[in-house]
């Protein structure tokens, strides 16, 4: 999520990088205080008007609110889909909130915002998830988003290797 030392990032990309961490936050709060889209994110954007940014990159907040409001809209869509893509035992309800937070913000964005090469959503989500675990979480989240990709977006992964 942070800038490595002497790799030149573009800055629009680590603006993207930034709100799909924070969005991923934002929809973790709504679950835990029962806030609605437009609550949680005015408090995100005060929290973030009072929060020094280091080397984290400004979220862009058009792309914050865009995985919000989609996420939370097409919330039931999602769940199944991410049920779907979960082994026969699992159950988008026995996810932990963080992990239900992130798939739900990257299955809207491989789903909802063609502009992102689905390897890269899939990339920017694990990177998201390794923000939050250091255990097997980070490949449960790869695996889910790459069959969910593979589904709504076979013409990327069309004679493309196996699963990332």
């Amino acid at each position: 999520m942070s800038n490595p030392p002497g790799r030149k990032v573009n800055p629009g990309a680590a603006k993207r990088s930034a709100a799909r961490l924070a969005a991923v936050q934002t929809l973790y709060s709504m679950e835990m205080t029962g806030q609605q889209p437009v609550d949680a994110l005015r408090d995100f954007r005060e929290r973030q008007d009072g929060e020094p940014r280091g080397r984290m990159a400004e979220p862009d907040g058009d792309l914050v609110a865009f995985l919000v409001h989609g996420a939370t809209a097409e919330r039931g869509t999602l769940d199944a889909m991410i049920g779907r893509a979960l082994t026969k035992d699992w159950s988008t309800d026995r996810l932990e909130s963080v992990l239900r937070a992130i798939l739900r913000a990257a299955a809207f964005e491989i789903q909802a915002r063609p502009q992102t090469p689905g390897r890269v959503a899939i990339s920017e989500y694990v990177d998201v998830a390794h923000a939050f675990y250091a255990g097997p979480e980070p490949g449960l989240v790869n695996a889910v988003l790459d069959r969910i990709a593979r589904v709504l977006r076979p013409e990327e992964f069309e004679g493309g290797g196996g699963p990332r």
